[in-house]
């Protein structure tokens, strides 16, 4: 009876003592974000980090049954790369020669900006729009101003590529949703399918596996049988950098895409790393659009990054449905850590990480199959759009 009476009173402090420091560390996050004004990793994120979380272990499960995922109204400023409808169709669309480039109002009206002023196309307006707003980035109004030349066209006249078609790097990241951990097998060292990252997982896919909205997701038969999707959020870069502090990190974002980082997991498991599996011709899907960072617009009416809904529908049917503030590394750390290795530079495309529900976490798998058409929908952006089609 004393021994139950001693264990009771020591569990009862030890409640009582953890409660305390959950009260603390959510006091001290709600004081560092009101004093700094910059976004913190939410309580949830943190305790994915702490040591005791990490080495709990993590089973594989589909998205849970859910609604799909609204892309909301359109962002009122969006950059395209496009060719117009009737034009004769090149063999290379990443030469900018090759198509135009322009500024998209409220998703239906198109600005064409003039070849002759950037001549190197997506990457150069890029650099300068940012150069022109500075870390904070143009207004959506500023942005207008400053390129709006002549009449413009009706989105509907026009067939929309890549936003960047030739990237300068696609560089990607593995296991960023605590729910996608367990989903898919890996052999490499360090990887695990039972327990979280200790580190960002950064590999990167060819640039040219990148395609448009409506871009085919080209089914390598007689390579693979088992080609997957994967929606994310992608950090378009805006500013070269090097070894990016943390706290820096947005200075250097230029604003956000959609990615569908495409995968034949077959592939991938064979060549013990993930390049070639993730850089068949089309696995790179990007768009529809970039909206400048100061454009975005998140669930709670500001313009963070880590709260937006993100999703994927495979032929009417949702498969994946998550919100950007359950990365495991947010964008700023995945920015630092990256930057710390190679100077990003204008154009560069950081995709995020995929959440649950990806065909390899399916039970019968749920690989895409020619003829499928799936969709990415990140909220305050849009939806990606893209059929999968025969190797031809």
């Amino acid at each position: 009876r004393r021994f139950r009476q001693v264990m009771q009173r020591l569990l009862g402090s030890f409640a009582r003592r953890s409660s305390s420091m959950m009260h603390a560390s959510a006091s001290s996050l709600a004081a560092r974000q009101s004093s700094t004004g910059v976004p913190v990793a939410s309580p949830d994120t943190t305790c994915i980090r702490d040591q005791t979380h990490r080495r709990a272990s993590v089973r594989a499960f589909a998205a849970q049954a859910g609604p799909v995922v609204q892309p909301g109204p359109p962002p009122p400023v969006a950059l395209v790369s496009f060719t117009r409808k009737g034009a004769a169709k090149t063999s290379d669309p990443t030469d900018p020669d090759a198509h135009e480039v322009g500024i998209v109002e409220g998703g239906q009206w198109l600005w064409p900006v003039p070849r002759s002023k950037y001549p190197r196309g997506m990457t150069q307006l890029i650099a300068a729009l940012h150069d022109a707003g500075g870390a904070d980035g143009l207004s959506p109004v500023d942005a207008l101003e400053r390129e709006r030349v002549g009449d413009p066209i009706p989105l509907e006249h026009v067939d929309l590529l890549a936003p960047i078609p030739n990237p300068p790097s696609v560089v990607c990241v593995g296991k960023n949703y605590l729910e996608h951990v367990g989903e898919v097998d890996t052999h490499l060292p360090g990887i695990s399918k039972t327990a979280p990252p200790e580190l960002p997982i950064i590999f990167t896919k060819a640039p040219t596996a990148v395609t448009g909205p409506g871009g085919g997701i080209v089914f390598p038969r007689n390579v693979t049988d088992q080609v997957d999707y994967e929606g994310e959020l992608g950090v378009v870069i805006g500013k070269r950098g090097k070894a990016i502090a943390a706290e820096d990190a947005f200075d250097h974002v230029f604003g956000y895409t959609i990615v569908n980082d495409v995968t034949a997991r077959d592939v991938q498991k064979r060549h013990q790393q993930w390049y070639l599996g993730k850089s068949f011709d089309g696995f790179a899907p990007c768009g529809p659009w970039i909206v400048p960072k100061r454009a975005l617009v998140d669930t709670e009416g500001g313009a963070d990054p880590q709260r937006l809904l993100i999703g994927t529908v495979v032929n009417g049917e949702r498969r994946q449905g998550s919100d950007t503030s359950k990365m495991i590394f947010d964008i700023r750390t995945l920015i630092e850590t990256v930057s710390r290795c190679m100077t990003l530079r204008p154009g560069d495309i950081i995709a995020t990480g995929t959440p649950a529900g990806v065909g390899a976490g399916m039970d019968p798998k749920g690989w895409l199959k020619v003829g499928d058409v799936c969709e990415v929908t990140v909220s305050g952006i849009g939806t990606l759009s893209n059929p999968v089609v025969d190797w031809e």
